[in-house]
């Protein structure tokens, strides 16, 4: 590995991401660590140049304060106490903060600032290599940012060693499916097997309208799918995934409580007996982004909007009946279009249409017409934890709600959900 690294041990803090973002900001690599590393799993890690212990008001666990091993002290690297007794604090002003911290990494620990895309790319390369040999890995890619940006630096470092398997389901939008034949196979000759179930999942959803038993079926479904596809394969020896850091922080440390469980693929048969390759663990969503950019994927695919698991079958709301799942895909097509014609598609975090399972009455050619009505949801958020809605122009929302009453089959009325989280929740199922 190219890049110096600071290592970051968990002591209690809230803060372990924040930190090591501004040291990535910095240039220079960081890892976060559970505080009682072994000697060993220390000595296992590339180029340290230095070690921050992150204490915080967590540091108190099972009734006595917890701290780093003898191994950390006796290791001879610099070391920076932060946040507890005897330590030194690490002041709020922006400018003193980056200060203190410039001071320890490139002062104290000499670290030189060669953390980047370029560097990343080739040293992920190396150990893909290093660790895949000429053996075969297979790739669940769904189309999404993180599996996207794994499958090209796969294929750059093994080529057709890489099998990926893209399952459409039917709940996708406009144009993704062929989106991601034509990357992967067309652009980038990917061995790529594309399976259409879409029959066969919405076979299984039909009449069921309960949000959390469609995701179950979604999920599990999906992992059958998947596993029948890999039993076809011979010789497959890894399993690649999208995992990310944030994935790994919020599954929790031991003085983290953890946020929420991550099973990437969804937990596969354990006779299914992979090694797994998780090349971007330690990226932030950003830093996956600049890697999908350096490998070449277009930017509809690096930039794609958070897209749940079971992707439209929250937004066809209720029970999902193949008119109305189409009538929430092509009015979602609408939306995407005309915020990026108006400049709102990099503005805003997140916006898209669903169709509650109701219908109200209209005029439609002269005649009265019950249709379904289309609901526009727009809003920013940084953590996803609350969200606040985009103001967007009523012009604006003219021209979408009139296209997509006159564009897609069964719409009589737009809705604009003006509703912040809290009270409201991003997604309505």
């Amino acid at each position: 590995m190219k890049q110096d690294m600071i290592l970051i041990l968990d002591l209690g803090s809230e803060e372990n991401t924040v930190l090591a973002r501004e040291i990535r900001d910095m240039g220079v690599y960081t890892e976060i660590h559970a505080h009682d590393i072994s000697k060993d799993e220390l000595g296992a890690l590339p180029n340290v140049k230095g070690i921050i212990l992150n204490g915080g008001k967590n540091r108190i666990v099972d009734g006595r304060e917890i701290d780093a091993g003898d191994c950390v002290y006796s290791c001879g690297l610099p070391i920076l106490s932060l946040n507890h007794k005897g330590s030194a604090p690490l002041d709020s002003e922006p400018a003193l903060r980056k200060k203190t911290l410039s001071d320890f990494v490139f002062g104290k620990c000499g670290a030189e600032a060669n953390w980047n895309t370029d560097n990343f790319i080739s040293d992920q390369i190396e150990l893909i290599r290093k660790q895949v040999g000429d053996k075969k890995v297979l790739l669940a890619l769904s189309g999404g940012v993180d599996s996207s940006v794994v499958a090209a630096l796969l294929i750059k470092a093994i080529g057709t060693q890489l099998t990926c398997v893209h399952v459409n389901h039917g709940l996708l939008r406009k144009g993704e499916p062929e989106q991601v034949v034509k990357v992967f196979r067309d652009e980038l000759g990917a061995n790529l097997v594309y399976v259409d179930a879409q029959e066969r999942f919405l076979g299984k959803l039909a009449g069921v309208a309960d949000p959390e038993k469609k995701r179950k079926i979604i999920g599990a479904e999906f992992i059958r799918v998947f596993e029948e596809e890999a039993r076809k394969l011979e010789g497959i020896e890894f399993l690649a995934q999208g995992t990310i850091y944030p994935d790994i922080i919020e599954s929790g440390t031991k003085t983290v409580k953890t946020v929420k469980s991550h099973h990437n693929v969804g937990g596969l048969p354990e006779d299914l007996k992979f090694e797994l390759v998780e090349p971007l663990k330690m990226l932030f969503k950003d830093e996956v982004r600049k890697c999908g950019k350096a490998l070449g994927l277009p930017d509809s695919m690096v930039y794609r909007q958070p897209f749940p698991g079971p992707g439209l079958g929250v937004r066809c709301l209720g029970a999902i009946t193949r008119d109305r799942l189409e009538a929430v895909r092509e009015s979602d097509a609408i939306l995407r279009e005309e915020f990026d014609k108006n400049g709102l598609a990099g503005k805003v975090w997140q916006y898209f249409t669903l169709i509650p399972d109701v219908k109200s009455v209209g005029v439609r050619d002269g005649k009265r017409a019950d249709e379904w009505p289309v609901v526009i949801r727009a809003v920013n958020t940084v953590d996803a934890m609350t969200a606040t809605v985009e103001n967007v122009p009523f012009e604006l929302l003219s021209k979408i709600t009139n296209r997509i009453v006159n564009e897609v089959k069964g719409v009589n009325r737009v809705l604009f959900d003006l509703t912040p989280k809290p009270t409201g929740t991003i997604e309505w199922e």
